[in-house]
């Protein structure tokens, strides 16, 4: 195999393939990244075999074939040269000789037979703008837990469904929700899938380089996900088991309510926090006519309390929670305001965009956005 192509190109390709090769594997030939030439392009791929990377760009192809060559060196390698274009040949041995200017360089590469197959994509489900999925996941990707153990909490539920698209997450002591609203291309029922936090990081990724209106075509089979966005295809296998009935877990009714400043409720509690326990994060924030305070204390190292104007009329409630949780939320959210719905300090706190629904979404879409967080008995 033997092709020239931009350095500029190969860089952008090969750095969507970094979040997916594995860098620690007893199986040597997922370190690699398999470069295939054809036509007037190449084509690479990388897997860990739960998550795979298909992209292409352009090339002028003097031989075609496939080798592999390990993706880190080869990125870290590429990125070093300087613009213009980059000679490459794989040989008979599977070693790789790169040519640029004046710089000449082999690697040693792996045979192709020996990397896995990724399954093809089947017919397209639904077309999603790539902004609404990318927005989705932000709202969403901070509550997945990081407890390996809890198998079916170590991603997202994605459902898909006439009218728009839900995605839950969860840890068991804070849940998030998001329903985007809007029509779905292409969906007519209901569709339901577990997304590895992994491939959510990845499709984080796509977003955050292409237009937001840039149509995603997504598809499934039994054990896989796919995400096709122009030349790029994303492939992750389904998380498997039952997600929890979230619907049960989201409070009906909440008798008080407080609308804050985002940034100042935010900022208040980043500051606070410094105060708090290390392991448990623990702030108490209490809710009393016309103000809303925010207090932490630990007996060896100090304590802070700041307090935020609020227009409220209610009875004074003080709830604990874990300051880590409560920020996540507001960094993820766009809206200036946010609302704070509550119950007493045994019952779930949630917080809300102030609106009725968060806008920004592509190709008309709107948001509507809750997030639950359990109190802390302090």
């Amino acid at each position: 195999m033997e092709f020239t192509v931009s350095r500029a190109d190969l860089v952008r390709e090969l750095n969507l393939s970094q979040g997916v090769v594995e860098k620690k594997t007893t199986i040597p030939i997922l370190s690699n990244v398999l470069v295939e030439a054809d036509g007037d392009q190449i084509h690479l791929t990388a897997t860990d075999l739960e998550l795979g990377i298909r992209s292409s760009c352009a090339a002028r192809v003097k031989k075609a074939g496939g080798g592999t060559i390990p993706a880190r060196r080869l990125l870290d390698y590429v990125r070093l040269l300087p613009d213009g274009d980059v000679q490459v040949k794989i040989q008979e041995n599977h070693w790789a000789s790169l040519v640029s200017g004046r710089s000449r360089t082999r690697i040693a590469g792996m045979s192709r037979e020996s990397f896995p197959e990724l399954p093809p994509m089947p017919p397209q489900l639904a077309e999603i703008p790539i902004g609404v999925i990318g927005s989705m996941i932000g709202k969403t990707i901070f509550a997945i837990s990081a407890e390996e153990s809890r198998f079916t909490l170590s991603g997202a539920l994605l459902v898909l469904r006439k009218g728009g698209i839900t995605m839950v997450s969860t840890d068991g002591h804070r849940l998030a929700m998001v329903e985007s609203q809007g029509e779905i291309e292409g969906i007519g029922g209901e569709y339901r899938a577990l997304l590895p936090k992994k491939a959510m990081q990845e499709l984080q990724k796509l977003a955050s380089e292409a237009d937001a209106a840039a149509p995603v075509k997504f598809s499934g089979d039994e054990n896989h996900l796919f995400f096709e966005l122009g030349g790029r295809l994303l492939l992750s296998r389904k998380l498997t088991g039952n997600f929890p009935d979230y619907a049960r877990v989201l409070p009906r009714d909440h008798p008080y309510s407080v609308t804050l400043e985002r940034e100042e409720f935010r900022g208040a509690i980043e500051r606070v926090a410094q105060f708090s326990d290390e392991r448990s994060r623990a702030i108490r924030i209490r809710v009393a006519p016309g103000e809303v305070k925010v207090h932490s204390s630990v007996s060896d190292t100090g304590e802070s309390e700041e307090s935020i104007l609020a227009s409220y009329e209610g009875p004074a409630v003080e709830i604990g929670f874990n300051a880590q949780y409560l920020l996540e939320f507001l960094r993820a959210l766009n809206e200036p305001q946010v609302l704070f719905l509550f119950k007493d300090p045994n019952s779930a706190g949630e917080l809300r965009p102030a609106g009725a629904a968060e806008g920004g979404g592509a190709a008309g879409q709107t948001y509507n956005y809750r997030y639950v967080i359990m109190p802390m008995r302090i």
